[in-house]
Formats: structure tokens, C-alpha cells, sequence
């Protein structure tokens, strides 16, 4: 536990002299509201949703359950066949008022995907938007060709079919969203994303109940549309977004006094890093985005969930009947530019109601094997910069990767099929990254803040590692599939304003 508390603290803002990082900004704080020529005071944006109709936006209702995508294979578990369409639909948010949203199967969130470890899948994308898109299997470690990188885009009004085999050792909570070029932030703020569980024929955690939390953000302009991203959005992200869980606004989850549940949790915002805290409760950690730790981690008072990044929590309600407890999401400033404002904020309310108490419900003392990769024989080096760069987004501040913008046509990283690479991620910017690879799930090894490094203190798999400013994290990644992948930073805005790269992992020399 000391291990697990000492990893949490250097997720923390760094202590750092925060002039230091404020030197050379050039204009100054004051440019990043107006960028580019490009008028951006917020005012025209609403935080909140008054007069709301549709009934998920009415906090105090039910948590929803979420739609689940149905596999029409005629009963042959061993595939799963399904179409998915992505259109624009007209939904009532405020009174008197249409919303135009992106949506997967006229739903936001879209269905839940549930594939089983070993399943062959075929789902077919058609796609009736008005612009390209696609579908990225997060976190899966798919073929590259069906991974809906950007250079894989699916034309509007057409179909395509993304087809793969579900890998023995997969289990574990995921997600999909739209990944085109230019326009990722803009078509998941519009609606377009959705869960994808994989599940294990022998899951040591299949006597728990679950609850899945899907959290996503909303921001509505004075029309009742979703808001366009500003200056200050594509400059440290999108942290105006009110959350919703399941599309619900502050729902309440009603359980049996004493009861034990796993919660799996996702955190699909395109930029609020989720430091979770259940008042008058403790957390189990049993998973992380690829699935079960090797032993449950218990005692937790809070977890911090990056954008992107999924986490499976045991959670054992208070005895007391007729209780309340608000699940919350404390403040989280990722920025030292004093741009940000980072308040807490609540997600759901967990309500005991009078019933009986439940029957406790043991945990095993281990839950899966997990392996480090072994000895890396090679290193790859990745640093995050920042420059003043006036883009067509309106950003002052523009970040990069390895000081260089995002081009399409340029490999920026060669991997190789099979090889354990120690990849070193240094942050040299004036902000936290979340930092996510396509195509594989890998290890970190450890993080370090000027001479002091940390080992992290349980072994698991991730796809995506925050990076906190002048912080290096330091990776063991072993991709498997041949192909172009993505890597890059999943504040949403930051992926479509140049802070993305290629590698292209190749088959061994002869």
C-alpha cells in the first residue's frame, strides 16, 4: 500500500516553481484567450442545462443501463457479427430546443460491445454522417488495417467492414470512439463513443456484480448545439464539459445496503482527468485498462482516471440503510499557465436503500498472472514540447511530440514484431499528457521527477500512462501485429492539433 500511495502522490501536480515555467510564453497568458485572430471569451458557452427535458438530463434519476450492440451470428458464440451506424440525430436537451448530435445506433453513449476472448468479430461501420470517420477499437490489439487509425478513413455515406480475432489474455474493459484525421475531438464531444467489454471464460471476479460508468462530458452553446472548441480548448483541453455517466446527469445508483459490486469504470472525456473519491468509502483496485491486476490492491481513498484510461473498482456499500454518498471527481489542474479552471465536481450518487443487508462477498487473494515483458533490447525516446505556434485552431500554444507537428506521411518511430523496447517518455511542456500507443497494451516500469525515481509498485497492462510536467515515465512495450500505428496524447484536442506520431512496427530482419 505504501507503494500504491507513493505512486498516486507523484501524480500529483509537481512541485515546481511555477514562474520557471512560465518564462519565455512569449504574449503571456492574456494571448491564449484570443488566438490566431480568433474571438474565444466563452461567453457564448452554457455550464449548465437548464430547463432539461430530455429525462437522463434531470439529475436525480436511475443510473441507465446502457444499450449492448446484439451479435447477430445466429448463435455461433465463436463470432461476433454486428452492424454499427454512426448518423446525425435531432434529440430534445433543452425545452423548446433540438440538439444535433453525432450518435452510434441513435444512442449516446452508443451500445456496449460485449466480445468473449478467442471470438472472431465482424462488424460492419456505415457510416451516414456527413463527413469521414471511423471506429478505434481502444486499447484491443487489433490488426493494424482495422485499428480506424486516420489513414484508414471511412467516407460518408459509404460502409466498411472491420473484422479481427479477439487475443487469449484480453479480458478486460475497453472502448470505441471515431479517430479521423482533424476531427476526433469534435465527433466524440458530438456523442460518438461507447464501451466494449472483453470477457474471460474463467474470470476469478464473475461472482461480483458489475456496473458499468461510462463517463462523458457535455458543453452547449446559447443555440443548445454542442460547443465548438475555443482557444483555450485546443490549448490545454476541453475542461468545461459537465459530466454525465451512461448520458445520465448526476444519476443516482441504488444498491442493498452492505452490497459488493465491480465497478468498471471509463473515463471518455476528451480532457478532465477524473480523480475519484466515494464519500464514506474505500476502493479495491482488481484492474486497469488491460484487465485484472495480479492481486487486488485494497483501501484506496481516491483514483485518479486520465482521459482515456478505464479502471475496475470493488466497491463494498455502507451497512447503513437509507444512506447517500456522492461519488466526485476533486480537482485535477493540469496546467501551469494559470489558463484552466479546475473545480471538483459531482459524478453519481450512490443511495443504500431499506432492503436487507446483502451478504458479504469474498475476494480471492489473486486474480490473474501477469508477466513482466522480460529485458528490453531496445530504447526509444519521446519527449513532449510545446512552441509558439499560431495554428489554424487557434491555439497560442501548440504542443508536439519530438518537436515536431503530426504529418501523415512521415514514420516517426520504427519498431520491430516481437522486441521489448524501453520507450522513455519525458514531459517538457507546461502541462499533464495522457499518452496512449495503438495497437498494444504495455507495462510502466517506473517515473521520474528531477533525481528521484519511483518503481511502479504492482505490475499491470495499461495503453495509456499521464505524463505530469517535468516528469519522465518509462514504458516496457512489446507490439506483436505489423503496421502503422498511432501514438499520441489523448486530450482529444491536443491528438488533433499536432501532438500525434506513427510507428511502424515492422516483421524481424531475416
Amino acid at each position: 500500500m505504501k507503494g500504491v500511495r507513493s505512486t498516486l502522490r507523484h501524480l500529483r501536480a509537481p512541485l515546481v516553481d511555477r514562474r520557471t515555467f512560465l518564462r519565455g510564453l512569449g504574449a503571456g497568458v492574456a494571448g491564449l484567450v484570443v488566438g490566431c485572430g480568433r474571438q474565444s471569451d466563452g461567453g457564448e458557452t452554457t455550464t449548465s442545462l437548464p430547463e432539461a427535458v430530455s429525462p437522463q438530463l434531470v439529475p436525480g434519476q436511475p443510473l441507465p443501463a446502457l444499450p449492448i450492440l446484439r451479435n447477430e451470428s445466429a448463435g455461433d458464440v465463436s463470432h461476433f457479427v454486428a452492424t454499427l451506424v454512426a448518423s446525425r440525430d435531432d434529440v430534445a436537451v433543452h425545452a423548446g430546443r433540438m440538439t444535433s448530435l453525432a450518435r452510434y445506433d441513435h444512442h449516446s453513449p452508443g451500445p456496449l460491445i460485449e466480445l468473449v476472448e478467442g471470438q472472431h468479430v465482424r462488424i460492419e461501420l456505415d457510416n451516414r454522417l456527413a463527413q469521414a470517420t471511423t471506429v478505434h477499437w481502444h486499447g484491443l490489439p487489433v490488426p493494424a488495417d482495422q485499428d480506424g487509425n486516420p489513414m484508414d478513413p471511412v467516407a460518408a455515406g459509404t460502409k466498411h467492414v472491420y473484422e479481427f480475432d479477439v487475443p487469449a489474455g484480453t479480458a478486460g474493459t475497453y472502448w470505441y470512439h471515431p479517430h479521423p484525421h482533424d476531427a476526433t475531438a469534435s465527433q466524440v464531444a458530438e456523442g460518438l463513443a461507447a464501451p466494449l467489454v472483453v470477457r474471460a471464460a474463467d474470470d476469478p471476479l464473475a461472482h461480483v456484480p458489475e456496473v458499468l460508468m461510462f463517463i462523458t462530458g457535455i458543453a452547449l452553446d446559447a443555440n443548445a448545439q454542442i460547443a465548438a472548441d475555443d482557444a483555450i480548448d485546443w490549448t490545454i483541453g476541453r475542461q468545461r464539459d459537465l459530466l454525465l455517466v451512461n448520458g445520465a446527469r448526476l444519476p443516482v445508483h441504488a444498491v442493498a445496503p452492505g452490497a459488493t459490486q465491480r465497478w468498471r469504470i471509463v473515463n471518455a472525456t476528451a480532457a478532465i482527468h477524473l480523480k475519484l473519491a466515494l464519500e464514506g468509502h474505500t476502493f479495491t483496485l482488481v484492474g486497469t485498462d488491460g484487465g485484472l491486476l495480479g492481486e487486488p490492491i485494497e483501501d484506496l481513498t481516491e483514483f485518479l482516471l486520465a482521459p482515456a484510461q478505464r479502471v475496475e473498482l470493488i466497491v463494498k456499500a455502507n451497512a447503513a440503510p437509507n444512506g447517500r454518498y456522492r461519488l466526485r471527481a476533486l480537482r485535477y489542474a493540469t496546467d501551469f499557465m494559470g489558463v484552466g479552471t479546475y473545480v471538483d465536481q459531482d459524478v453519481l450518487t450512490l443511495a443504500t436503500t431499506n432492503a436487507l443487508p446483502a451478504a458479504p462477498v469474498t475476494l480471492p487473494p489473486k486474480l490473474r498472472p501477469i508477466a513482466d515483458l522480460g529485458p528490453a533490447t531496445a530504447r526509444v525516446d519521446i519527449s513532449f514540447d510545446e512552441a509558439d505556434l499560431c495554428t489554424s485552431k487557434g491555439a497560442k500554444r501548440t504542443f508536439l511530440i519530438n518537436g515536431r507537428m503530426f504529418d501523415m506521411n512521415r514514420v516517426d518511430v520504427v519498431s520491430e514484431v516481437g522486441r521489448v523496447e524501453l520507450w522513455n517518455v519525458v514531459n517538457n511542456t507546461t502541462m499533464s499528457h495522457p499518452f496512449h500507443i495503438h495497437g498494444t497494451q504495455f507495462q510502466l516500469v517506473s517515473r521520474t521527477f528531477g533525481t528521484e525515481t519511483t518503481a511502479t509498485p504492482y505490475l499491470a497492462w495499461v495503453d495509456t500512462v499521464l505524463v505530469p510536467p517535468g516528469q519522465t515515465a518509462t514504458l516496457k512495450v512489446k507490439q506483436t501485429l505489423p503496421g502503422k500505428r498511432m501514438f499520441h496524447c489523448h486530450i482529444l484536442q491536443h491528438e488533433d492539433n499536432c501532438m500525434m506520431a506513427i510507428v511502424d512496427v515492422r516483421a524481424p530482419a531475416a
